[in-house]
């Protein structure tokens, strides 16, 4: 059994992509049943930029927010492992750290063919869907 994430890396990781991202309050924020998760700090941190957190009663991921909120993290996290962690003997945490972001940006999110979106990168889906808003608005005003 693999010791648990610290909450401290977790909170840094969302500290990470609120500047990023700059995201609205109301941001759903995966939580699984993990310690890091269900501690005052990440807790805090959630409340502090008003998101809410995804985790539910244990074997309930229906509960809350009205749809399976966990199930398309899980499968992100499957896929980071399967094809990049568990492929590559890290040698110490500053490469597992810059590999993993170069898997999510230049790989995962650029390139990966996602199905639940229409066999599309998550980068050109955001495209086309800021366009398609773009061009809606435009015909309002």
């Amino acid at each position: 059994m693999s010791p648990a994430m610290p909450a401290a890396l977790v909170c840094a990781a969302l500290q990470m992509a609120i500047v990023q991202r700059n995201p609205a309050a109301g941001l759903i924020v995966h939580c699984d049943r993990g310690t890091q998760y269900a501690s005052a700090e990440h807790r805090a941190l959630l409340s502090k930029h008003g998101f809410v957190g995804s985790m539910s009663r244990k074997g309930n991921c229906w509960a809350d927010l009205g749809f399976c909120h966990n199930a398309v993290m899980e499968r992100f996290f499957l896929n980071l492992k399967m094809e990049r962690v568990w492929q590559k003997d890290y040698a110490n945490h500053a490469e597992a750290s810059n590999d993993i972001a170069d898997y999510i940006v230049g790989f995962y999110n650029a390139a990966r063919l996602h199905s639940k979106l229409g066999n599309m990168s998550p980068n050109a889906f955001k495209r086309e869907s800021t366009l398609k808003k773009s061009i809606e608005l435009s015909k309002i005003t």
